[in-house]
C-alpha cells in the first residue's frame, strides 16, 4: 500500500487532523495517543534569553521558517499506526506541524523508516558555537618534507590502522596511500615519512606492540564502526595502553579520524588530535609536522612567500 502523504492525500490537518486511512470511530483517546495530542496542545517555544544579530533559524521554504527534515526508524510494522507514532515522536521533540513525507518498511522486518518534515521554534546562537579550529599552517608536501629534514634530521615513522572489529579501511587508506584523497597525495608520497599501513581489524595490543617495535612517532587510527559507541571504547582502550606501555616523552602521538567523532573531544578520549569528515592528507601531514618537529623558525607556506615577493 502506498503510504506517501504526498500521493495519497493522507495529511493530518496541521499535523493533528483526521487521517483518511484510520476508521472514524476510533476509541476515545487512541487518536491523541498516536498523533501526540490535540491540535491546540502547547509546543516548545523559542529558547530563553535575548536574541542578538548572531541568531539564526533553519531554512526550508522561506527565510526563518524553521523547517527541518528528520529521519529515523521505529520498531513497528509499516502502516498508519506506525506513521502516527512517527508524528507523535516528532511533535514531542518540539517539531511543529510535522508531516511524514516518506515512509517504508525496512526489509521484511516489523520495522519502519520515516522522513518527517516540520518546523522547529529553536534557534542557533552563532556567538555560542564552539568548533575546533586549525591552529597550525597548512603545508604542501614539499614544505612538510623540508621541515622534517631540516629540523628533525630523520624520517617520521607513522603507523596507521583500523582497530577492533572495524574493517572499513577507506578512511585510513585515503590518508596514508600514495593515491590519496581530494586531489592530494597520501602520506606515503612524503619522502620524509616512513608509513606503515597495518590495515583492518588490528587488535589494540598488536598495534601498541608494533608502535614500540617500529619506534613510531605517531599512530593514526580510523574508526567507522560506531554501534554501541565502539569507536569511543576502542580509542579509550588504545590511549590507555599507549600510556601504560610508553614513558610520556616516548609515547607516540595518537591521531584519530572518523565521521562520527567530535574533534573537540580529543582530551576526553585521550587522543592528541581528532579529525572529522573532509580531512585530507595535507591536513594530517601539516599537523604531524606541527606537533612532532622541533620548533625553530616557523615554516611559512610557499604561497605566502610568493605573495610577499
Amino acid at each position: 500500500m502506498n503510504t506517501d502523504p504526498w500521493t495519497t492525500g493522507r495529511r493530518p490537518e496541521n499535523g493533528t487532523g483526521p487521517h483518511e486511512d484510520l476508521p472514524e470511530d476510533l476509541p476515545e483517546g487512541l487518536y491523541e495517543g498516536l498523533y501526540g495530542g490535540p491540535a491546540n496542545a502547547p509546543s516548545n517555544g523559542p529558547e530563553d534569553g535575548p536574541e542578538g544579530d548572531g541568531v539564526i533559524r533553519p531554512y526550508g521554504d522561506t527565510t526563518d521558517d524553521g523547517m527541518v527534515q528528520l529521519s529515523f526508524t521505529l520498531p513497528l510494522p509499516h502502516g498508519p499506526r506506525a506513521e502516527g507514532a512517527a508524528l507523535q515522536l516528532a511533535r514531542r521533540m518540539g517539531m511543529e506541524r510535522p508531516l511524514v513525507v516518506h515512509s517504508k518498511a525496512v526489509g521484511g522486518t516489523d520495522f519502519s523508516f520515516f522522513v518527517v518534515y516540520g518546523a522547529v521554534a529553536h534557534t542557533v546562537d552563532l556567538d555560542r558555537v564552539v568548533v575546533a579550529e586549525r591552529d597550525y599552517p597548512l603545508l604542501s608536501a614539499k614544505e612538510a618534507d623540508a621541515a622534517v629534514r631540516d629540523r628533525l634530521g630523520r624520517r617520521l615513522v607513522v603507523l596507521g590502522a583500523c582497530i577492533g572489529t572495524d574493517a572499513h579501511t577507506v578512511g585510513i587508506d585515503a590518508i596514508l596511500n600514495i593515491k590519496g584523497f581530494a586531489g592530494e597525495k597520501g602520506l606515503e608520497y612524503y619522502r620524509q615519512m616512513r608509513v606503515l599501513n597495518l590495515g583492518a581489524q588490528v587488535p589494540v595490543g598488536e598495534l601498541v606492540r608494533r608502535a614500540g617495535a617500529e619506534r613510531a612517532d605517531a599512530v593514526l587510527v580510523s574508526q567507522a564502526v560506531t554501534q554501541r559507541d565502539a569507536h569511543l571504547t576502542n580509542v579509550r582502550e588504545l590511549s590507555a595502553e599507549l600510556r601504560a606501555s610508553f614513558a610520556e616523552h616516548e609515547r607516540p602521538l595518537l591521531v584519530v579520524g572518523g565521521p562520527r567523532f567530535d574533534p573537540a573531544a580529543a582530551a576526553v578520549l585521550g587522543a592528541d588530535r581528532i579529525f572529522g569528515r573532509g580531512t585530507t592528507p595535507g591536513d594530517v601531514a601539516s599537523y604531524l609536522v606541527h606537533a612532532l618537529v622541533p620548533a625553530a623558525a616557523p615554516v611559512v607556506p610557499a604561497a605566502v612567500l610568493e605573495d610577499v615577493g
